[in-house]
Order: structure tokens, then C-alpha cells, then sequence
């Protein structure tokens, strides 16, 4: 098992934890930004990293497992890792005209007992949203897992979340910012915002 400074040197070695003045996805800003798209892009590491997930998971929820799905674009490889791990399969929710919905011939058999799975959860509200699509779709969502739970354990998922690391980063309202956060210029990293 990987100790939470292990998971971070992981995040440090592979330039995925940054530092200065972001917008989040969620319109927050923030001194720290994890991307976790440069964590995922070795395979050797995705599968170290996802191995581990998925034995903490199995210390919240130890029943049956048919699938995991994930919100896109985040949760898509660390998703595919997981389904990988656990041996199921792994199938995506993509935004539809501003809700997420299944499409590529995805489907959830009614009563499938589901593992929602994300790489990071900050406030929780992609993660709701999927498990919410997961619930409309037929499927029950046994559990959830993220690599990062970057709201320090206090995001309410309504299902147990398994996660790498919680850390208890600071995000803030553009209106709030602190006086050294507004002295940086902003960028939106990530698959919303700037390369």
C-alpha cells in the first residue's frame, strides 16, 4: 500500500502537481492544481496507482462489482485502469447538451451493482452527477473511488469514496480570493481550459 507522500511523489514526479493561481472547473480558484492526466499517461504508474485504489476500495465495499463508470473526460482512463483491476468492465458518461448521459452504445443493466470512478473530487458535483446518470440509467452505486480526494474527506457523495490521498487544498470564489492568490494572473489548466 502506497502511503499518502508516496501517492504525492507520485503526482510530484510526473509534473502533475502544480502550483499558482487556477480556475477549477468547478469556477473555483485555487493555489494548487492536480493533473492527473500527466499521472495517467504512464501506464506503469496508472496501473501502480490504480492497483492500489482498487484495494481500498475493497477495504470500504468487499460485495459485487459489475461495473465501473466514470465521468468524461477526467475519470476516463483512471476508470478503464480500475475496470482493469477489479475485472469488469469500464463504460464513460460524456456532457450532453450540459448533462451527462451515456452514449457509444453504453448501457447499464438494470440493477447493476456499479463503482463510480473519478480522478479527483473536489466539491463532489461531477461525482454526484454521474452517480445520479448511474441511477437513471437502471444501475446502484455500490461505492465510489478517485485517486485524489482533494476536499479533504468533507465532499458527501452519498456512497462510500474510496480514494489515494485526501488533501485539504483551499478553493475560493473569485470574489474571495486572498490578497497573494489575486496577485498571480489565473489560468484554467485541464481538458476545459488552457494547454
Amino acid at each position: 500500500m502506497l502511503t499518502h507522500d508516496q501517492v504525492l511523489d507520485e503526482f510530484r514526479a510526473a509534473g502533475a502537481l502544480l502550483e499558482g493561481h487556477f480556475i477549477l472547473s468547478s469556477g473555483l480558484r485555487s493555489k494548487h492544481y492536480l493533473q492527473c492526466a500527466r499521472v495517467l499517461m504512464d501506464a506503469s504508474r496508472a496501473e501502480r496507482l490504480c492497483a492500489d485504489l482498487a484495494h481500498k476500495l475493497r477495504a470500504i465495499y468487499a460485495g459485487p462489482i459489475d461495473l465501473v463508470a466514470s465521468p468524461a473526460m477526467g475519470g476516463v482512463i483512471v476508470g478503464y485502469e480500475m475496470g482493469r483491476q477489479l475485472g469488469v468492465p469500464a463504460i464513460f458518461f460524456e456532457r450532453v447538451d450540459g448533462k451527462l448521459a451515456l452514449r457509444r452504445g453504453f448501457a447499464i443493466a438494470r440493477g447493476a451493482r456499479v463503482v463510480m470512478v473519478e480522478d479527483i473530487v473536489t466539491t463532489g458535483l461531477s461525482s454526484r452527477e454521474c452517480i445520479a446518470g448511474i441511477g437513471e440509467e437502471g444501475g446502484v452505486t455500490v461505492a465510489a473511488a478517485c485517486l485524489i480526494d482533494r476536499s479533504g474527506g468533507k465532499a458527501n457523495l452519498g456512497v462510500p469514496l474510496a480514494s489515494l490521498a485526501r488533501l485539504d487544498i483551499p478553493a475560493y470564489p473569485a470574489d474571495a480570493l486572498p490578497a497573494d492568490l489575486a496577485a498571480i494572473p489565473a489560468i484554467k489548466p485541464g481538458s476545459r481550459g488552457l494547454k
